[in-house]
């Protein structure tokens, strides 16, 4: 089983999108048994409250339910349960590979959107003082990064958009 952390500052808009859209997909496609993912923060601001409301109500206009998420900080016992750690921005990237204590723990940190823009270390633009439109725009990168890393149809595939709830 593929063990996956997606990591932003706060844990309250774009890691935990990409949970949810991967949760949601890994149901959808019966995936259970070849992936394991989960999402924190580098930061410690939001621990155990849940996602900003703009970024709930962005995830279920496009069919994804993020109420049951909660957001934790980053452990550095992650760095070697997880197989591989996306980051959203430079900024994450840097916080993480700060916390590690070998080459193989560095290996497992990339950049979410290189999954669909490889080695541009392009950042997941942080919504959190933006417009609804910046969410979509989030939610729309990230679900298409999500779907590259379980190996599910990205361009052209009529299922690329979540199904509506």
């Amino acid at each position: 089983m593929q063990k996956i952390l997606l990591v932003c500052l706060g844990n309250i808009c774009r890691s935990p999108v990409g949970e949810g859209i991967s949760l949601h997909l890994i149901r959808e496609y019966h995936l259970e048994q070849r992936f394991w993912v989960d999402s924190a923060g580098t930061a410690g601001y939001h621990i155990d409250e849940s996602p900003d409301p703009r970024t709930i109500a962005n995830a279920h206009k496009n069919g994804v339910d993020l109420s049951a998420l909660r957001a934790r900080q980053i452990k550095p016992e992650d760095l070697d349960y997880f197989d591989n750690i996306y980051v959203m921005d430079r900024s994450n990237y840097n916080d993480v590979v700060a916390m590690t204590k070998t080459k193989e723990q560095v290996r497992k940190v990339e950049f979410l959107l290189n999954l669909i823009e490889p080695g541009k270390n392009l950042p997941v633009p942080d919504p959190y003082y933006g417009q609804e439109k910046d969410f979509e725009n989030v939610f729309q990168l990230v679900n298409s990064a999500c779907r590259k890393m379980l190996s599910l149809p990205v361009a052209g595939d009529e299922r690329q958009h979540i199904k509506p709830i």
